[in-house]
């Protein structure tokens, strides 16, 4: 009996075999998971349901819409797409030079990449390039940081791809230097630089969809820096975009003690109209994981950086991101919506890329695209 016991008392201790009166040890505090607070929170307070989310998204997308003085546009013109330019890349795509209408007395110029080898029609991407003063040259790898060359790496990696020039760059660069949007608030006083490139960017959507080559219910946008939060923006604002990918999007109005910069009086301005209002500590009724938020239940992945500015802003993104995924969790698509956090300040490196181009494969491209699968014996 006696060895009984301690053989029990034995396995007891080694965890194979309960002891009756064991008890677990009182918890401790440092393991325990509390809540994670933040103002980020206002975008699902008060939802318990993807119904409710339904019920509040048009009150954001009114807001969104506010924000870019969207009703003060100007009437959509007939496209008259023209080629100027066609290059054959390595024997791998061809490359397109064009131009296109984007309001009455103005054109905007993109590159164009269709793959040479396609079987059936193929995804598209709207290639938003960043602050550069030849923007799209940039994105098609004919200068500066190759990097940054998104259109000739997504169509090597089968995609029809367009960069559109941002229009205060290219062959629209104001008398005043590249990115100066003086002549643009002279010509739309009530419009917004932000509705513009955006209006403009759903142009090049438009674009795409003439192309017999473009299988139009799977078109995606990527970008990096400004381009990263237009990609925001354009996917906000047209569902016809299905996977978004932005890679170190400006900050987001709250918590930055930059916001001016948002509606400066000089140079690149944003928001014209929104300046009195940031110089009176007023912040606009809606913020950026709104509009992320209005792109769900589509696909959404955001890359930034901790260092990439003031470390305490780019924390509250964070947070941010972890509210906006929590709205994806809601409406009960929690796998079409991604954060990736890096150390390498204000850039493109590789694994960005290898992640925002396999996040467009995964939403854009077949499933047979991205599948595994076993050796054979």
């Amino acid at each position: 009996m006696k060895s009984t016991l301690v053989l029990l008392t034995a396995l007891a201790t080694c965890g194979l075999f309960p002891a009756a009166q064991a008890q677990d040890p009182a918890p401790n505090p440092l393991m325990e998971a509390p809540p994670v607070e933040s103002s980020w929170t206002d975008l699902t307070d008060g939802l318990t349901s993807k119904d409710d989310w339904e019920a509040r998204r048009p009150e954001i997308k009114a807001a969104f819409l506010e924000l870019l003085r969207d009703q003060h546009k100007p009437e959509r013109p007939p496209l008259d797409l023209q080629v100027h330019e066609t290059v054959e890349v390595e024997g791998i795509y061809t490359r397109k030079l064009v131009s296109y209408a984007v309001e009455a007395d103005e054109r905007a110029h993109a590159y164009i990449g269709i793959p040479l080898k396609r079987d059936g029609k193929l995804p598209a991407v709207v290639a938003l390039p960043g602050t550069y003063k030849q923007g799209a040259r940039r994105a098609a790898g004919l200068e500066d940081d190759p990097d940054k060359a998104y259109l000739d790496h997504l169509c090597r990696r089968g995609y029809v791809a367009i960069a559109p020039e941002h229009f205060v760059s290219g062959h629209r660069i104001p008398a005043k230097g590249p990115y100066d949007t003086t002549a643009f608030y002279e010509k739309h006083p009530e419009w917004t630089a932000v509705g513009k490139f955006t209006y403009e960017h759903s142009i090049a959507i438009d674009v795409l969809e003439t192309l017999e080559e473009v299988d139009t219910e799977h078109i995606g946008a990527l970008g990096h820096s400004l381009g990263g939060h237009g990609t925001i923006f354009l996917a906000a604002y047209d569902e016809r975009i299905k996977a978004a990918a932005s890679n170190c999007a400006a900050p987001s109005f709250r918590h930055n003690p930059k916001v001016t910069a948002w509606a400066r009086n000089h140079w690149y301005v944003y928001f014209k109209h929104l300046r009195p209002g940031l110089l009176n500590n007023e912040l606009p009724p809606i913020d950026f994981h709104h509009m992320v938020a209005l792109a769900a239940p589509r696909a959404m992945l955001q890359v930034d950086a901790l260092n990439d500015g003031v470390l305490a802003t780019q924390r509250q993104r964070v947070l941010m991101m972890l509210a906006t995924a929590d709205l994806y969790e809601l409406i009960g698509v929690p796998e079409n919506y991604a954060f990736f956090i890096h150390g390498r300040k204000h850039s493109v490196h590789h694994e960005s890329r290898e992640l925002i181009y396999g996040w467009m494969d995964s939403h854009l491209k077949p499933a047979e695209a991205t599948a595994t699968r076993l050796v054979a014996e």
